[in-house]
Formats: C-alpha cells, sequence, structure tokens
C-alpha cells in the first residue's frame, strides 16, 4: 500500500512554487511520447462491500494484455472516466494506478488520469501518478466552476499542469461528464507546450477532430478518439488512435478496426464499425459504467457492482444490452 510519505514529498513547495513560478518549468521534464493506438479504459473493480478489489483488478489486466490478435492494445487508461475515478478516494486512485503498472506488461503504455479540480491539486496528483509509474497523464478539464472556465483559465491550468509535471500531458475533453468543450484554438494553443502530448476527445463531432489534427499539423501532437463509435471517421480524419470503453470487451475487435482502418481496407473497415456501433453506444451514452461493467462479466472478466450512487442496471436494461451485442453477432 501507499504510504502518506508520497502525498507529504509532492506537497512540499509546490504552493510556493505555484504562485512564484509562472511560467516555469520542472526539473527533469519528459519528452512527447507516442499515444497512437488503441486503449483500454480500465475499470475499476468492487467488492460486494464496495471496497477496491484489486485481485480482480490485476486478474483483468493479465487478460486484456494477453490475449492473441495481430493489432494489440498500445496500453491502458487508468482512473478516467470509465475506472469511476471521481468516486475514489486520492490513495486509492493512485494505489490502482500502481498496481496496474505491476502488472501490466512492460512494453504497454499506461495513461494515468491525474485531473482535479484546482490546479494545485491537479499539479499534486499528476506527479503523484508519475512517482507510481504513470508514462503519461490525462489530465480532465476542471468543470466544477464551468462558467468561470475561459480559454484563458484553460490555457493556464493546463500550462501549469504540463509546467510541473515529469511525464507528458494528454488533455482530456469529455463534454458528457462534465458540460465543458476544451474550444479548438484553446487546444491548438496548448499543442506548442513541449510536455503537451495530444488530446483525448470524446465530443464525437469528427468535424472537430479534423480541425484539431489540421491545426496543429505542425507540432508535435496527437488525437485520440475517445470512443469506438467514432473510430474510423476519427482515424479517416487523421487520428492516430482510440481510447475505447468498449475495448475492454471487444478489444481484439477494436484493434481489428484500427488494423484495416491503418492499411486502407476501408470497406472491410466500415463494415465492422457498423457492426460496433450500437454495443459501443450501449455501454458509453446509453448505460454507460453499468453497461460496461455487465459485458465485462458476459465476456468472462470482472466486472462486478459500481461503486455507488451509480447502481447495476435493472433486468430490463441489461435485456437490452444483451440486444445491442446480440443483435450485431457479439454474444
Amino acid at each position: 500500500m501507499l504510504g502518506p510519505g508520497v502525498w507529504s514529498s509532492v506537497r512540499q513547495g509546490l504552493s510556493r512554487s505555484l504562485s512564484r513560478n509562472v511560467g516555469g518549468k520542472a526539473p527533469g521534464k519528459g519528452k512527447k511520447v507516442d499515444i497512437s493506438g488503441i486503449y483500454a479504459p480500465v475499470t475499476t473493480p468492487f467488492t460486494a462491500t464496495a471496497e477496491v478489489d484489486y485481485g480482480k483488478l490485476e486478474e483483468n489486466l493479465h487478460k486484456l494484455g494477453t490475449f492473441p490478435f495481430r493489432a494489440s492494445l498500445a496500453g491502458f487508461v487508468v482512473q478516467g472516466s470509465t475506472g469511476e475515478f471521481p468516486f475514489l478516494t486520492s490513495s486509492e486512485r493512485l494505489e490502482v494506478v500502481s498496481r496496474v503498472r505491476q502488472a501490466m506488461p512492460k512494453n504497454k503504455l499506461l495513461i494515468a488520469g491525474s485531473g482535479c479540480e484546482s490546479t494545485q491539486a491537479t499539479v499534486e496528483m499528476t506527479v503523484s501518478m508519475a512517482q507510481v509509474g504513470a508514462d503519461a497523464a490525462m489530465v480532465v478539464t476542471p468543470y466544477y466552476y464551468r462558467g468561470r472556465m475561459s480559454s484563458a483559465a484553460l490555457i493556464h491550468h493546463y500550462t501549469k499542469v504540463a509546467d510541473f509535471s515529469p511525464i507528458p500531458v494528454v488533455l482530456y475533453s469529455v463534454p458528457a461528464n462534465t458540460g465543458l468543450d476544451l474550444p479548438v484554438d484553446t487546444v491548438v494553443t496548448l499543442s506548442q507546450h513541449p510536455n503537451i502530448a495530444g488530446i483525448k476527445d470524446s465530443s464525437g463531432d469528427v468535424t472537430r477532430i479534423g480541425l484539431m489534427v489540421h491545426k496543429t499539423k505542425r507540432q508535435d501532437f496527437q488525437v485520440l478518439a475517445g470512443s469506438a463509435g467514432f473510430l474510423l471517421a476519427s482515424y479517416a480524419m487523421g487520428a492516430v488512435g482510440g481510447v475505447c470503453a468498449l475495448a475492454n470487451v471487444l478489444g481484439a475487435q477494436v484493434c481489428q478496426l484500427e488494423r484495416l482502418c491503418l492499411t486502407g481496407q476501408w470497406e472491410d473497415a466500415q463494415k465492422l464499425q457498423h457492426r460496433l456501433i450500437e454495443p459501443n453506444t450501449a455501454v458509453t451514452r446509453r448505460f454507460g459504467i453499468p453497461g460496461v461493467k455487465k459485458t465485462m462479466d458476459w465476456f468472462g472478466y470482472h466486472g462486478g457492482p459500481c461503486r455507488a450512487p451509480l447502481q447495476d442496471l435493472s433486468p430490463a436494461e441489461e435485456e437490452a444490452l444483451r440486444v445491442d451485442f446480440t443483435s450485431n453477432g457479439w454474444l
């Protein structure tokens, strides 16, 4: 288990540094990393008493990291929306990332969600995620005071986090959860930061994805689709990969779609994409994390319950979820 020393070592001096060193750079800055490929956003298994089940987490990682197919997962996103990160304590978030680092294949990339509401807390969490083994940090937009989250506020926030982070930073825009979209011009400005590697965009707006790719083409900056439902369209627009909840249950198929796009087999890619749209919608917008976890149970992983206040699916919802998979030939 992680001791209190992790937090105390991070907090010492950060408050003074954030207020004093505007625009300063942290020592030992990481270089931009290649984040292309397909990532499974790891779920957090819980016991019947709502404790994190680290044993089942490790079992899921071993299975996800070893299933055989030609185009494999590039890595894992831990403590993203699919991982129920808002419901975990700070120490749990760090412990989950530490356990994933130990359990996952060494040649896979670990991107850890480190976003918090304040800039200072995000800096602390990002540094701590690096200490427990993250290769890059994925930082969701702060949104509680969304009415004041102007482009200037967001640029300041992400710049400070990237300045102090010892690992590359990936922007994370998920307006369905936050009610806040990172403006394209803000993304373009942030793409120029030497420690901001790319963005995970979950808006589903492929025009926006194409525009970000176009406007950042002179930067070392990569765009990831935030869902398997618009993966083909995102690749066609210049995205380099995706963070796809559906990869927790249909990882081989999502990676196959990536391979078809990268090799220009667009007709076969279209057929496969069509079969993935309804299952993907079911485990994202329609039923969310409870839907992901239920399908994981069906496919031999450990899904299990969510942490309250998220509730399990009703029998009618479970049946509708099953139809979306069976009607497309996956069950």
